[in-house]
């Protein structure tokens, strides 16, 4: 893997931005500790998101990126605050960035698109596109329909840009998995969340470090906007309403500050604990600077012991 030497980084790991967490102080101390940090947008206005960059700027002097929901209604407004602070990286989601490229590319950013099909790539190759993230339906939060393992290796494929894995990496041996398959870097959301230090409520961190497998559940597959996230009360009462309900917005409304509810208030039988499948993996917390350590020893362990 070389996303470490592509980003001017330590470890060749991206930490996904996730809405209403991953905040200013928070992306800088996964900067701080070698990794690029990311600053969720998503649930921010474009005043909160100029003050999480400055934020972060005052606390590392390393590169950082911000994660934009190209789709939302002031998506111009979050392009122009992040073009005005130049930051170093933009991780482009839900939406094609192509409308603000001359933008970015202005302020000297460079742009990392998060896809979940092959398809993606013919559409947005014509840009100048810094790198890929293909995130598989592994992930926790809004995802794909394609698994990580067939998604990478066909991406890579299919363009000279790097390619960066996202979904179901929680550990060393994943990474080098993702590597093999074509990867030149990871991007990891889950795993964080097992940290001291990202801002969620002792709850969903409770909740999380006694989730096994099979508790982990997706919701709004008949509404065409899956999301990975634990099972609990508010996911059984979701689907019951999927069944009998076809209009979108009512299903959208009854998720509507479920994240905020389980982030901040800890309530995680009403509200969305969102997490991928990597959850298992983890019973424990630990700073960011040991859980990067972790990853990266079991990488070189798991590189050594095929060779």
């Amino acid at each position: 893997m070389n996303l470490d030497k592509l980003l001017n980084i330590k470890y060749p790991i991206i930490q996904g931005g996730m809405a209403n967490i991953t905040d200013g102080k928070f992306a800088a101390a996964v900067s701080n500790a070698g990794a690029l940090g990311t600053i969720g947008s998503g649930g921010m206005k474009a005043d909160v998101l100029a003050k999480e960059i400055d934020i972060c700027k005052g606390l590392t002097d390393k590169p950082f990126a911000v994660n934009l929901i190209m789709f939302r209604s002031d998506i111009k407004e979050l392009v122009e605050v992040v073009c005005r602070a130049k930051v170093p990286y933009v991780i482009a989601g839900a939406g094609s960035p192509g409308p603000y490229m001359e933008d970015f590319q202005a302020a000297g950013i460079k742009v990392m698109p998060v896809i979940s099909s092959p398809l993606q790539i013919k559409r947005l190759d014509k840009f100048d596109i810094f790198a890929y993230i293909a995130e598989g339906m592994e992930a926790g939060g809004h995802i794909g329909e394609m698994t990580t393992m067939t998604l990478i290796y066909q991406v890579a494929g299919a363009t000279d840009k790097p390619i960066i894995a996202g979904g179901g990496i929680g550990s060393g041996a994943q990474m080098l998995a993702a590597e093999v398959l074509g990867a030149k870097g990871v991007q990891i959301g889950t795993a964080f969340l097992f940290t001291d230090e990202v801002p969620v409520h002792q709850n969903y961190k409770d909740l999380l470090m006694h989730t096994e497998s099979h508790r982990i559940t997706s919701i709004g597959n008949l509404n065409g906007r899956p999301m990975r996230l634990v099972k609990n009360p508010m996911t059984r009462e979701f689907k019951e309403l999927e069944r009998s309900e076809s209009d979108k917005e009512v299903l959208e409304d009854f998720t509507l500050g479920r994240l905020r509810k389980a982030v901040y208030e800890g309530d995680v039988d009403q509200g969305s604990v969102m997490a991928g499948y990597t959850a298992a993996q983890f019973d424990r917390l630990y700073s960011v600077s040991e859980l990067l350590e972790k990853l990266m020893s079991e990488y070189q362990l798991a590189k050594n012991s095929v060779k």
